[in-house]
């Protein structure tokens, strides 16, 4: 339903309909036509590159203004067509956006060259340009939020879904709210406007410049170029050869690099994971610290020294959930994202993990449904996600067809010695990268040092 504005007098057309707002508007929606018309006026009058005030029109646009913040269909529409002649390289002015206007067939609706001519007289001063522009994106991000409040509300009176649903539409909303205006659904770029930011980009990985998180092992970040956001990596493994130790080692890794990391496990408690940092890092043997009166004076200081040292200063969040829902890691990681951004989030282990979908479905169903959440999660806070899933008796990752599905690598962990005490590879472990989306295969060997509760490389042992 269409909200119609409160009697006063503009000089626009009058068919055009006003926009920017949803059905779930009630009241005129904030908006500031004054300003927009000024904006228009801003940038038609300062928009030739050979004018003193072209400084001007830049300004305007590094308020990261678009198109869908104008609350009138008529302003967005002449906003396109500026933006897509300066993209030409021509000229910004009221005779070239005419121009643009026509050979859109758009230029009657928007009310003719007349008023393109409007908006240049409606303009104070074209110096105060980025002014108007701020104007018109807080009217729009207030918009914005009352049509996110919105959703919420027309969901919870819809008695749809169930409780775990309506958090994650609430925990999302939210999350745009904040990021920034949410809902403006600009077109996907071409590829004329990738294109100079893949070369950038290429160069910085064929010089080294652009590896992402550390896996931890050289190797392996050799082999996969780290990892990188948005992306899924599975470790899988039997029960016992060490792969939560394995992703926590590399939580530990990455978060020393500075990266923002979310460790979330549904089987061991924060005592737990902190007891196999400080045995990795310390070099404290696991048992010293788990039984009584197994830490010497050499030891108590080592953890003393670790706080200030590392502790207190690495960015890593450990959360245990009290159920096993995947929306409550995904609420976690999103409060992690909010807080001060994440960049890695592993979760321990994919078949513990339940959706709402999976309480009622088949267990590839339901595995099917995490992965494919987490996924999804991966992709919205732009992290990558670390996914530990369970081998079964024949090797195969459980479920394996969902989960490759959606990793970008997929790594199983073997130990030669596991079930053979007396193997000649004892301490060896095997990263077998089976499946590699985005480069080759090869299988990895590193050192398994379990009474520190770590893998490191070879050339470390």
């Amino acid at each position: 339903m269409s909200t119609n504005l409160p009697a006063q007098r503009h000089d626009t057309p009058d068919n055009d309909r006003e926009g920017g707002q949803s059905a779930g508007f009630t009241r005129t929606p904030p908006q500031g036509l004054d300003a927009e018309q000024s904006v228009i006026g801003s940038l038609l009058l300062s928009g030739s590159a050979s004018s003193a005030s072209y400084l001007f029109f830049a300004e305007v646009l590094d308020t990261g203004i678009v198109a869908e913040e104008y609350y009138r269909p008529v302003h967005q529409t002449i906003h396109r067509a500026i933006c897509e002649v300066h993209e030409a390289r021509e000229p910004v002015d009221p005779v070239t956006v005419a121009d643009k206007l026509t050979e859109r067939g758009e230029l009657a609706r928007v009310g003719g060259r007349a008023y393109l001519h409007a908006c240049v007289q409606a303009v104070p001063t074209a110096a105060n340009g980025s002014h108007y522009a701020e104007i018109v994106r807080a009217k729009a991000y207030r918009r914005a939020v009352i049509e996110s409040a919105q959703r919420i509300l027309d969901f919870a009176y819809s008695e749809a879904g169930d409780e775990d649903e309506i958090r994650d539409l609430v925990e999302q909303q939210l999350t745009e709210i904040i990021a920034g205006t949410p809902g403006l659904n600009q077109a996907p770029p071409t590829t004329d406007a990738l294109y100079l930011p893949f070369v950038a980009d290429t160069e910085a990985i064929q010089d080294g410049r652009r590896l992402g998180l550390t896996y931890g092992f050289a190797d392996l970040d050799a082999l996969t170029s780290g990892m990188q956001p948005g992306n899924v990596t599975v470790v899988a493994a039997q029960s016992g050869v060490g792969k939560s130790t394995l992703a926590l080692n590399s939580a530990v890794a990455a978060a020393k690099t500075g990266a923002k990391v979310m460790f979330s496990s549904l089987e061991m408690s924060g005592t737990e994971i902190m007891q196999k940092i400080t045995a990795a890092e310390g070099k404290i043997p696991l048992h010293h610290l788990t039984h009584q009166g197994g830490l010497t004076a050499d030891g108590w200081e080592t953890i003393r020294r670790l706080g200030p040292e590392l502790f207190q200063s690495l960015p890593l969040r450990i959360y245990r959930p009290d159920g096993a829902s995947l929306s409550d890691i995904a609420s976690a990681a999103r409060a992690c994202a909010r807080a001060d951004g994440l960049d890695l989030l592993v979760v321990d282990y994919l078949q513990l993990v339940e959706t709402t979908q999976s309480r009622n479905s088949n267990r590839e169903q339901a595995v099917a449904a995490v992965s494919r959440g987490l996924k999804n999660l991966s992709v919205q806070l732009d992290c990558h996600v670390i996914a530990l899933s369970q081998l079964n008796d024949d090797g195969l990752v459980r479920e394996s067809r969902a989960i490759k599905n959606d990793a970008s690598v997929v790594i199983k962990v073997e130990r030669p010695d596991a079930d053979d005490k007396e193997s000649a590879r004892a301490g060896e472990v095997d990263l077998i990268v089976g499946e590699h989306r985005n480069g080759p295969t090869a299988t990895i060997t590193v050192a398994f040092q379990g009474h520190y509760s770590r893998f490191v490389d070879m050339s470390q042992t």
